[in-house]
């Protein structure tokens, strides 16, 4: 009688596994038919007796058990039993949250059919950031989104929450800063401590909400009142769960890196400590992550880019490392930095401060009087920099043309080419879009004084150039020798953003030219055309909006915006992770070596969630300053321009103070009010008033709300309206976040049911 093969032996892939393994487990395949033959959940020990595991074997099956979880292949339930993931036919996803009790559940690897819409009884339990597992339901709703069931809940993305203590019916309640996080936390009444109501702190949660429960937390940190001088910073940087304390090993670690160079560390490079490197940067910058030096040859130009070579110091899985990667960027708050390095290296022994020597990264290039690199080289060297320039320094030497000295003559020499290679940006249609930034400037108490316009000149764009040049030489580089890295991708329209934006310029009486495949050029045309209109910004807001964001990816898709076929980023890697992980990759393929962190696409992701994370947190912090900034401005009047249009108002920008505001719809007047978003105006039905881009209005402060960075206005006058018109005195409302009001809020009898847009403000991609 033939003895029958127990489960595990009757496993189809055997052989193979046999072929890689001297005692093989289980193949995947098989693991995943046992599981679907079983029909039920089954806890890891009870497959593993059913798979005929052994003790010692056990560890190695557990490993196998998490790596299929990991790949989406099972789910681990919150009780610990094994399900078959494509049986139950789930996706995983990440929860994005909206403040209007409704999210998203966006796959983690997206299918190419959209993310799952989630309404409020969905949400009970959930968190946002977490991760959960969704199973389709194959209905949509009626904006054709489709819909899905949380089935679990795998990974929870908050531990920390950041709010303010108040005190309900006697129970101590977290007010979360984040609204996305939805219901107040219970605290545990002994963690309270002398921690008083208003006050701001951090608690870490302890059990997290179901669909009957809140969440409950124990307070690990006060940190102040509110009002506090840079409270809106700590908040921020907890909101936002940015890493700002580097891990002991990683202090240790950098104390034990010189503070000069050491002669031992000039072997194998090339010393370029006689030529007259400079850097250009801003008054207050600290770290210097680039010099530059121009000369002409014949009808060429020689330009040379050294950047700081943090990689020297900085190695793969090393304590820095691991906290750089954590971080993978500098994040910018108005008179604080958080940087991504420790200071002894990103403003000391990284940094390419004056007169000093420094190990740099070179891209060593013959550009071409056309503007075309003819040739360029990579190679590690030690250089100085012979001056530290400001933008407004060079900029005042290129307008009274000075050549007095030979630093002088570098600059004007640097110049010449940018004025080439600018002229070859216009020829490949690369995109200019210019909006107004602003800085503000504080007093000796951390109080605004004022916000300024920050003026752009040539010496920014110079630079930028020389760095814009070098970060596609390198990218060239990489492709050339075939060596995985971070390429900076940014992708044109899509084939709805590309209708939805020919639709609206049809109606303004524009045209994209390009057909179902514009380029570059064609944007960079109609960009030209508008220059003259009022409603120039709204249309460049348009245009940008009609493509993709950017983002790091291990395989080179090129960047739309700059007109690029490969791009990376090369330049900052004292700030940025990506740029020292492209360092890496030139130096192994200098070295013939190979460098290869755990996973590119992993890392990609990473970088490009922290690179949000980051403009996010930095917002916030504006956003709150700004309303701080017009607290005692209460009854003071303002000039204000539209600058914006929605469904559920007008948008309006105070002038010579930046401060974005909101008119909502329901204080637009005594009349029914239509927003015509392909018009972006809205009129009124009986009137025929027109609120449209460009009307100037006079507004007063009426109340300045820290606690929600909205300020509230009356409209005193609105020059955009006809004369004959009656008006009453109006109710305006600013958010200085620009988040989106509700559209029916006090209206009398709403006309407009379209909901509000969430996302209008003007954002210039990152092309440095």
């Amino acid at each position: 009688m033939k003895k029958k093969l127990s489960l595990r032996d009757q496993d189809p892939h055997l052989n193979r596994e046999l072929q890689r393994y001297q005692n093989p487990l289980p193949s995947r395949e098989w693991i995943i038919t046992v599981l679907d033959k079983h029909g039920v959940p089954i806890t890891i020990s009870d497959l593993a007796k059913k798979l005929s595991i052994q003790s010692d074997e056990m560890a190695f099956f557990e490993r196998r058990i998490q790596a299929m979880a990991r790949d989406g292949q099972i789910l681990i339930n919150r009780r610990g039993a094994i399900c078959a993931a494509d049986k139950l036919a789930l996706v995983k996803c990440r929860v994005e949250i909206h403040k209007d009790d409704f999210g998203f559940a966006i796959p983690i690897n997206p299918d190419g059919a959209g993310d799952f819409v989630l309404y409020a009884r969905q949400l009970r339990g959930l968190m946002n950031g977490d991760i959960v597992m969704i199973r389709p339901t194959g209905t949509t709703d009626r904006r054709g989104r489709r819909e899905g069931q949380v089935i679990d809940i795998m990974e929870r993305a908050n531990k920390d929450v950041v709010g303010r203590l108040t005190i309900e019916h006697g129970v101590a309640m977290l007010v979360p800063e984040d609204k996305r996080l939805g219901a107040n936390i219970i605290l545990q009444p002994d963690s309270i401590g002398k921690a008083k109501p208003g006050q701001v702190l951090v608690a870490t949660i302890e059990s997290y909400p179901d669909s009957h429960r809140a969440a409950v937390a124990r307070v690990t940190e006060i940190l102040g009142d509110y009002a506090d001088s840079g409270m809106e910073i700590e908040i921020a940087v907890r909101k936002y769960h940015l890493p700002h304390q580097f891990s002991q090993a990683c202090l240790e670690e950098a104390k034990h890196i010189p503070d000069h160079v050491l002669p031992s560390e000039t072997q194998h490079r090339i010393d370029l400590r006689a030529l007259p490197l400079i850097t250009i940067d801003g008054e207050t910058a600290r770290d210097f992550d680039d010099a530059v030096y121009a000369e002409k040859i014949g009808r060429n130009y020689r330009l040379v880019v050294a950047i700081a070579d943090v990689s020297h110091y900085v190695h793969p899985d090393s304590p820095i490392d691991q906290d750089a990667e954590e971080r993978a960027t500098s994040v910018y708050f108005p008179r604080r930095v958080i940087p991504m390095l420790p200071e002894k290296l990103s403003n000391g022994i990284c940094s390419l401060n004056p007169q000093v020597d420094r190990l740099c990264m070179v891209c060593d290039m013959i550009i071409t009087y056309a503007g075309n690199v003819k040739s360029y080289q990579f190679y590690p060297a030690v250089m100085q920099s012979h001056a530290r320039l400001t933008y407004n320094q060079a900029w005042d030497w290129i307008s009274q043309q000075k050549t007095e000295d030979t630093i002088q003559k570098q600059v004007m020499t640097l110049y010449k080419l940018y004025q080439i290679l600018q002229k070859k940006r216009h020829q490949r249609g690369a995109m200019e879009f210019e909006s107004t930034e602003t800085q503000m400037l504080f007093d000796n108490h951390g109080k605004i004084k004022r916000i300024v316009p920050v003026v752009r000149n040539d010496a920014h764009k110079l630079i930028e150039e020389c760095m814009l040049v070098t970060n596609v030489c390198a990218a060239e580089f990489l492709l050339k020798h075939k060596h995985t890295a971070l390429f900076r991708n940014h992708t044109g329209p899509t084939t709805e953003r590309l209708t939805t934006l020919r639709e609206q310029l049809n109606l303004l009486g524009l045209q994209l030219q390009g057909g179902d495949n514009p380029t570059p050029q064609n944007y960079a045309e109609l960009a030209g055309l508008i220059q003259d209109r009022t409603d120039k910004d709204m249309i460049l807001v348009m245009l940008l909006r009609s493509m993709q964001q950017a983002v790091y990816e291990p395989k080179n898709l090129g960047h739309f915006g700059l007109a690029y076929p490969s791009y990376t980023h090369f330049t900052s890697p004292i700030r940025r992770y990506p740029d020292l992980v492209v360092h890496r990759s030139i130096k192994a393929i200098l070295n013939k070596q190979q460098y290869q962190p755990k996973s590119w696409v992993e890392l990609g992701i990473h970088c490009s969630m922290a690179e949000r994370r980051a403009d996010d947190a930095s917002r916030d912090v504006e956003n709150w300053l700004k309303t701080y900034y017009m607290v005692d401005k209460v009854g003071e009047e303002f000039e204000g321009t539209i600058s914006g249009v929605a469904s559920f108002g007008v948008f309006v920008t105070l002038d010579n103070i930046y401060i974005d505001g909101l008119i909502h719809i329901s204080d637009l007047g005594e009349d029914y009010f239509d927003y015509r978003p392909e018009l972006m105006t809205i009129v009124g039905e009986r009137s025929g008033v027109r609120f449209s881009l460009g009307d100037k209005v006079r507004v007063k402060v009426v109340r300045a709300d820290l606690d929600t960075s909205k300020i509230d206005l009356t409209l005193i006058k609105d020059e955009s309206q006809p004369k004959k018109r009656k008006t009453k005195t109006r109710k305006a409302t600013i958010s200085n976040s620009r988040s989106a009001a509700k559209s029916n809020t006090g209206t009398k009898t709403p006309k407009n049911t379209t909901k509000p847009q969430a996302k209008h403000k003007k954002k210039r991609s990152n092309s440095r």
